[in-house]
């Protein structure tokens, strides 16, 4: 049993209507690397200055980047269903 490629053509798509990827600013750049150098400091901070322990620093930092990572989750989906 053999599939007609006539019928059933391989590479066609039906056309979508999302555009694509828009490239990412320099202050979005800046705004995330500023954030990486906070959680490094918020983690050196709990471990070197108050001793809170390794692992304990390590989880508070994280803790603090999936919170970031939430709230710009949640304005960027504001954002685009604004548009």
């Amino acid at each position: 049993m053999t599939v007609d490629r006539e019928v059933v053509p391989e590479h066609e798509q039906p056309p979508t209507a999302q555009t694509p990827a828009d490239r990412v600013s320099t202050a979005t750049v800046v705004a995330y690397a500023v954030a990486g150098i906070a959680l490094l400091g918020w983690f050196l901070w709990g471990w070197l200055v108050l001793r809170q322990g390794f692992v304990n620093s390590i989880g508070e930092a994280a803790g603090t980047g999936f919170a970031l990572l939430l709230i710009i989750s949640v304005v960027g989906t504001v954002r685009r269903s604004r548009r």
